[in-house]
């Protein structure tokens, strides 16, 4: 399948990926993904992170066990901003400029999200993590992914999950379920499917951002995906 040709794109990742055997944030697997994103950024493309924070602490699980949603989901930020920490150590580690940027102010640890300060950085080849989703409860860090890329005027969504792309039911749990090359952000929304979730996928729609959901635990598969060789879905308007 070919693609399109992407400059600027932004990588949602979830929490999880980052987890390896009994570690939270394992250091070996935080390396693996740092190396698949410097390896991107030394292929010419500007690149921006949005991290989950699921492997730590998961604001909407605690919730339903009777946490008051609104500290819940503030605790889950909280726990992206360890993430983006650890990405980022990760990825100075190998000698990669990286910048993190939190929506909740805490200049400690990290700068306050400020988008021109942010556009500043990816033009000077920083790669920039953005941590604590939109600085607000009831919102998802797919939302906050979302909006960054929107407002980063990225090229392309990337979404880093377990799975190879976008299926009309879980492949997990179905063998017989059909993988989709492409499909409309309508399509995804009519049928609630699990890509992200409604309000991110509304608003790449809005934007006209592309949505690539690909298996990050692949070794070396964001590069492939990016060069049109690996196995992906595009979640974009009907008729691209």
């Amino acid at each position: 399948m070919t693609r399109p040709r992407f400059n600027r794109i932004l990588l949602k990742l979830s929490g999880e990926v980052l987890m390896g055997d009994g570690h939270a944030i394992d250091p070996a697997v935080t390396a693996r993904v740092a190396r698949e994103i410097a390896d991107v950024k030394a292929q010419g493309y500007e690149v921006c992170v949005v991290v989950g924070g699921g492997n730590i602490f998961r604001g909407l699980a605690a919730a339903a066990k009777g946490f008051e949603r609104a500290t819940a989901d503030y605790m889950g930020m909280l726990a992206t901003v360890m993430n983006a920490l650890a990405v980022q150590n990760a990825l100075e580690q190998i000698g990669v400029d990286t910048r993190v940027q939190s929506a909740i102010p805490m200049s400690s640890v990290c700068e306050p999200y400020i988008r021109r300060r942010a556009e500043r950085h990816l033009e000077k080849g920083r790669i920039v993590i953005f941590a604590a989703g939109v600085g607000s409860p009831y919102f998802t860090t797919d939302s906050g992914a979302a909006l960054r890329a929107a407002e980063m005027k990225c090229d392309a969504l990337f979404k880093g999950t377990s799975v190879d792309g976008v299926y009309d039911a879980d492949p997990k749990k179905v063998p017989t379920a059909k993988r989709f090359e492409t499909i409309s952000y309508d399509r995804v929304l009519a049928d609630n499917l699990k890509v992200m979730d409604a309000s991110a996928v509304a608003l790449c729609r809005d934007n006209n951002i592309p949505i690539v959901v690909f298996n990050i635990r692949e070794q070396g598969n964001l590069a492939r995906v990016l060069a049109g060789e690996g196995t992906a879905t595009i979640v974009q308007r009907e008729g691209d």
